[in-house]
């Protein structure tokens, strides 16, 4: 998709916060420090879009993206590891969970999990939660360069055997090679245009 605009909206906590519901949404979501900024803003062109941290859990809020007015990125709060006060790491969970089950405009949820890691348990609870919603997520393994072309094979048969998918419907994806990034958009493009 050709980025003719990309513009940070407002954040949010609650509905009644969220846009207007009127244009198709897609969310990322993923632990903390998995690299969701870095994705939104190589999707969208843009190096400080979606703000980047070496700190875990500096998204806490729902933040909402207009890319060419006519789609909505919403970068969801990362979870795990996050330090951050516990007030407010327990707010997250039912924020995200609201959302979720509220938009109507959902068309996907990318998530996001580093090649090199393990799908936690968390990553597992939240597979889970959405497959029982029956919101089928598309998987993006970021961090891709850090691997050689071997060990990412390696990498994303032992990721999907963990998730139960096959690893081809693993899409790896690297920030710095831009590797993966027309495969995104395609799944992107094809859900907002059904």
């Amino acid at each position: 998709m050709k980025i003719i605009s990309a513009e940070f909206i407002k954040s949010a906590t609650d509905p009644s916060h969220y846009p207007e519901d009127t244009l198709p949404e897609i969310a990322f979501a993923g632990r903390s420090n998995v690299g969701k900024s870095s994705l939104i803003n190589t999707l969208l062109q843009r190096k400080k879009l979606a703000r980047m941290s070496n700190t875990p859990g500096r998204t806490q809020l729902i933040n909402f993206f207009l890319v060419n007015d006519e789609l909505f990125f919403v970068d969801l709060p990362g979870y795990g590891y996050a330090k951050v006060p516990l007030e407010i790491k327990k707010k997250w969970g039912p924020m995200v969970e609201r959302y979720l089950k509220s938009r109507k405009n959902l068309r996907m949820v990318i998530l996001i999990l580093d090649i090199r890691r393990d799908p936690t348990k968390d990553d597992l609870s939240l597979v889970s939660w959405l497959y029982t919603y029956g919101i089928k997520p598309v998987f993006v393994l970021t961090k891709s360069d850090k691997l050689s072309k071997s060990r990412v094979a390696v990498r994303r048969r032992a990721i999907g055997e963990t998730l139960e998918v096959s690893d081809d419907a693993l899409v790896t994806f690297s920030a710095r090679t831009r590797e993966g990034r027309e495969t995104v958009w395609n799944v992107i493009v094809d859900s907002i245009t059904v």
